[in-house]
């Protein structure tokens, strides 16, 4: 039957409209060729002009189906009839979760709800999807008794756009496998650390953006480890794409990580003593974003659940030293002041005054060779054939260079610290099953996006991807395998945007041949773009930038400016720098660096 039989008096439809994305309207004539007639809810009549069967408005549910707890359960399943089903549900209802299928979407309400007590944990325990309301339990209990019936591996993916919950949503995930797992004094304490491990990661691995006051600025994966008895024995956590460019600059109104802001609230504390920390809008590396606070958040109470953690852990009295007196030497690194030098013109080099109280705060904490990082914050190496000379650096070169190692050290740290957590969860025990968890980053766009974006953003064109072949491709080809009569979804396959960033001469591939050459630029790298992608449909060139590139992502088009790509990609540090820090009487900080391979610092 064609749906134009469908468009009669007094059908309901939803027409786009630029303030509510949709509205409401109701067919008033039946439809004729060419022409519909509809009331909007407002009493205005319009007249629609329909050159194809494909531009008629989509068709709106029965009330009867509004607000149904399952998406798939309505007659029509378009973007407008999605989006009031939700919005039903969460203004109306106050329901945050609603189900697609085997999908549990999660709107974020932005506020603390009384419905992850123990009791709803135990509420969820052995029942099936569908047999309570919608909850993240739910979904975690499917995944707990697909494990324990059919003894496979499970894994839960958490996704969306950033500031959509995603990590609040994966703690709440592991908390139910934890309370439900546990059993007996020594399991109490593996899961005790299990969930331990987020306030620290938090800590060093979220920040506070214009979207969301406590984003992962990392990708994580945590195994949950099973005995036979499906007991938790154990986990392990791999980490992913840590924004380190985030150390060293905070766009406005946005925070470095949330240890630094809470070391500097907590710098009176006897366990901070002497490490010369000050308000945080003192030290450049956290003062970019003039609004360090936020909402409801005591950062001295956050430093000590930190402490805790860290403890509950097993991390040492002087490992938790180091930690704090490296941090804080990267505070103090960021205050060194790096000025034009005199004699070579003022672009050919650049020094730091003996007494900078930066350097000196910095040298002490770190404990390295004062003189040795003077000169090497301000000159580079340079090694030809046959011989080797010293040559400055330019103010601005300098500072990306002390910006660079400020970066290497954190980063280095985090992994470490990532791979003690993992020794703290480790199992003795046969692990029999687990249960993984991605929580990965959110799609991103923002006034001004650079090289982070774009790789958050091609981590989601792949995680959509598998998606998009789970749900749909998998599932329907499972329906014509078994003789089910169903009309084929067209859902949007995003390959296109993959290959227009992995092939040969896409994004990728040209940004790593920028970086090889000995002149390569940020420039000259777009220019190649301009030329070489141009023949991609999800590649245009903004009309007013030479500077800038846009690509149609899955979610939304965004605007990369090319600025800092390079330098970014190469990832590089000074090796008589790194020199400096081997050496380093801070034993922690020498192991960092002295450490061979992945594996010595947990990455």
């Amino acid at each position: 039957m064609s749906t134009k039989v469908l468009f009669t008096k007094g059908a309901r439809v939803w027409l786009k409209d630029a303030d509510t994305v949709w509205k409401g309207a109701v067919v008033v004539k039946d439809y004729n060729e060419g022409v519909l007639d509809v009331e909007e809810e407002s009493g205005q009549t319009t007249q629609l002009t329909i050159k194809n069967d494909s531009e008629l408005p989509p068709l709106r549910n029965p009330d009867i189906l509004i607000g149904e707890n399952d998406l798939t359960s309505l007659s029509y399943l378009h973007e407008p009839a999605v989006l009031h089903n939700l919005r039903v549900r969460f203004e109306d209802r106050n329901q945050i979760y609603t189900y697609c299928g085997i999908v549990l979407v999660a709107i974020n309400p932005y506020q603390e709800l009384n419905i992850y007590d123990n009791d709803t944990i135990f509420a969820y325990r052995g029942q099936n999807m569908g047999d309570l309301d919608p909850h993240i339990y739910a979904v975690s209990e499917e995944a707990f008794k697909l494990m324990e019936r059919d003894s496979k591996d499970q894994s839960i993916i958490v996704s969306g756009e950033s500031g959509a919950g995603k990590t609040v949503s994966a703690k709440y995930s592991m908390r139910y496998f934890a309370t439900i797992g546990g059993s007996g004094d020594t399991e109490t304490q593996v899961e005790r650390r299990v969930l331990a491990s987020s306030p620290i990661m938090e800590a060093i691995g979220n920040a506070k953006t214009t979207r969301n006051d406590n984003s992962s600025r990392f990708g994580k994966y945590i195994e949950i480890d099973f005995s036979k008895n499906f007991q938790i024995i154990g986990a392990s956590m791999r980490t992913y794409l840590l924004e380190k460019s985030r150390v060293v600059f905070q766009a406005a109104e946005e925070r470095n990580y949330h240890i630094f802001y809470q070391m500097c609230c907590a710098r009176d504390l006897p366990e901070l003593e002497g490490l010369e920390l000050d308000h945080q809008d003192e030290f450049f590396y956290t003062n970019q974003g003039q609004n360090p606070d936020i909402d409801n958040v005591d950062d001295l109470k956050e430093f000590k659940k930190t402490h805790e953690s860290f403890k509950l852990l097993g991390f040492s009295d002087s490992d938790i030293s180091y930690i704090y007196r490296i941090m804080a030497g990267i505070l103090h690194l960021g205050n060194v002041k790096i000025m034009p030098g005199g004699g070579r013109g003022d672009n050919e080099s650049s020094l730091i005054q003996a007494e900078d109280v930066g350097l000196v705060n910095m040298c002490n904490l770190l404990e390295v060779e004062l003189e040795h990082m003077k000169k090497w914050l301000c000159h580079r190496k340079i090694v030809s054939r046959n011989e080797s000379f010293t040559k400055p650096m330019g103010q601005v070169q300098a500072q990306q260079s002390r910006d660079a190692l400020a970066k290497c050290i954190y980063s280095n740290l985090f992994d470490w610290i990532v791979f003690q957590i993992n020794k703290a969860l480790r199992t003795s025990g046969k692990v029999n099953k687990f249960i993984g968890v991605l929580d990965i980053y959110g799609f991103e766009t923002f006034e001004m996006n650079s090289f982070e974006q774009f790789c958050i953003n091609y981590a989601n064109e792949k995680l959509q991807q598998q998606f998009n072949c789970h749900v749909f491709k998998l599932e329907q080809e499972e329906y014509i395998k078994e003789g089910i009569e169903w009309k084929m979804i067209d859902f949007y396959d995003n390959q296109p945007c993959i290959d227009l960033i992995e092939s040969k001469l896409g994004i990728l591939d040209l940004l790593d041949e920028e970086c090889r050459m000995p002149k390569g630029s940020d420039k000259s790298w777009v220019e190649k773009l301009y030329d070489k992608c141009k023949k991609y449909d999800h590649f245009n060139k903004p009309r007013l930038s030479q500077t800038a590139f846009l690509v149609k992502h899955f979610a939304d088009k965004v605007e990369y400016e090319c600025d800092g790509f390079l330098i970014k990609n190469r990832d590089t540090v000074m090796e008589e720098q790194v020199a400096i820090l081997k050496a380093s009487k801070n034993n922690l900080l020498a192991d960092l660096f002295l450490s061979e391979g992945p594996e010595s610092l947990g990455a």
